[in-house]
């Protein structure tokens, strides 16, 4: 593989994934995202924040950057590893944006589960995306806690693309090295979203994390 055109895509897609959406709407509301509620630049914050029509807005954006950055990886990177290179710039691109750090003076982010969705719609096979949006759509629907849908969701996301990347079935790459980068893709993005919800976790087990609906 060329390492210089993996490089320049890696950036390229880090790029796409660090445009701070949830802030530049919010300022065009007159908030700054990182000053509201939880201060996360993300679609949860920013229903909090912004209602639930910015907040559809944002999320809906931030699902686009994680496809977007893996279908542009796909047409620069001729091989079965564009996909994991793309996915996993947008999300690191997402949680530590440049951008943000340009607007802000400060290294910052948002917690990655909209974009690493846009990236998992473009990586795994459908029983895998049939997985993860219905056992998030159930946490949800049942304790009104996005993050605890989020992180479940993400570790199931993980764990199949590790079980079906070395079956034969679902249309995952059967060549060693490819089966082991989507692993990597599931557990690396994985760290990287709880990572960022580490304090999300820690509210969760003491009972005091904000539910779905409620005001920032």
């Amino acid at each position: 593989m060329d390492l210089l055109t993996i490089a320049r895509t890696a950036i390229v897609c880090y790029l796409i994934g660090a445009i701070p959406t949830a802030y530049l709407i919010g300022r065009l509301n007159g908030i700054n995202i990182f000053e509201v509620g939880s201060g996360n630049m993300g679609a949860t914050n920013a229903i909090r924040a912004l209602g639930w029509g910015w907040g559809v807005v944002v999320w809906a954006i931030d699902i686009s950057k994680g496809i977007a950055a893996v279908a542009l990886a796909m047409t620069l990177l001729p091989n079965g590893y564009a996909q994991v290179v793309g996915g996993l710039a947008a999300i690191l691109g997402h949680n530590w944006s440049l951008f943000a750090a340009l607007l802000t003076g400060r290294l910052r982010g948002g917690k990655g589960a909209a974009t690493w969705m846009g990236t998992f719609l473009m990586i795994a096979p459908t029983p895998s995306v049939a997985l993860v949006i219905g056992l998030f759509a159930v946490i949800v629907l049942l304790t009104r806690y996005v993050s605890l849908g989020v992180l479940l969701s993400v570790a199931a996301g993980a764990i199949s693309l590790a079980v079906l990347a070395y079956s034969q079935i679902a249309g995952m790459p059967s060549l060693l090295g490819a089966r082991e980068a989507y692993i990597a893709y599931g557990i690396l993005a994985a760290v990287m979203i709880f990572y960022r919800h580490r304090d999300n976790i820690q509210r969760l087990l003491a009972g005091t994390e904000r539910r779905l609906g409620e005001r920032a």
